[in-house]
């Protein structure tokens, strides 16, 4: 499952709004790809469908899909979103991930 914050549900329902997107009946993808200083980084917008191998999950009114491969990667990830002085941005609270990067977007097992 993944997890949304409060912050996060508040920045995704306004960022879907201001690129056409309902969050009531879009979602919000969440993936993993090969990259980054880390050797795998995150993947993250918005889908109005979704693919029929799509993990689907809803947390604090947000519907999140997850396509196959990445789920394995994410089992228990929180989406968060900060503002601080370390950057803007979304934040993945990962439980599995042995090391990350500096900037957050990178991880690896």
């Amino acid at each position: 499952m993944i997890k949304v914050s409060d912050i996060a549900k508040k920045k995704i329902v306004e960022l879907m709004t201001d690129d056409g997107y309902d969050a009531t009946i879009d979602y919000v993808r969440v993936g993993v790809k090969s990259g980054g200083c880390s050797g795998l980084s995150y993947d993250l917008k918005f889908d109005k469908s979704k693919e029929e191998e799509d993990k689907v999950f809803e947390d604090n009114d947000i519907r999140v899909i997850v396509d196959k491969k990445s789920f394995l990667y994410l089992i228990g990830t929180t989406l968060e979103y900060s503002g601080g002085l370390n950057g803007t941005g979304f934040v993945f609270n990962n439980p599995n991930a042995n090391r990350t990067c500096g900037c957050g977007e990178s991880f690896s097992l």
